[in-house]
């Protein structure tokens, strides 16, 4: 799957969030260690979805964009 993803660069380094995981974040003193940061936190958001809806209805839906 893919995700976009938005950097800011500051003094520190690089913040990266993923607006279509609301509360998705990483950070990394360079953009590349920032994205393989995000990718991290990016499978553990997901598998934490997973565990969270792994009881209920789920449904998937297909929009056109």
């Amino acid at each position: 799957m893919k995700y976009k993803i938005v950097l800011t660069h500051t003094d520190e380094g690089v913040s990266v969030s993923c607006p279509g995981l609301p509360g998705c974040w990483s950070q990394g003193r360079t953009e590349s260690e920032a994205i393989e940061n995000m990718k991290d936190a990016i499978q553990e958001y997901l598998a934490a979805i997973h565990e969270a809806v792994k009881e209920a209805d789920v449904r998937e839906v297909e929009i056109a964009v």
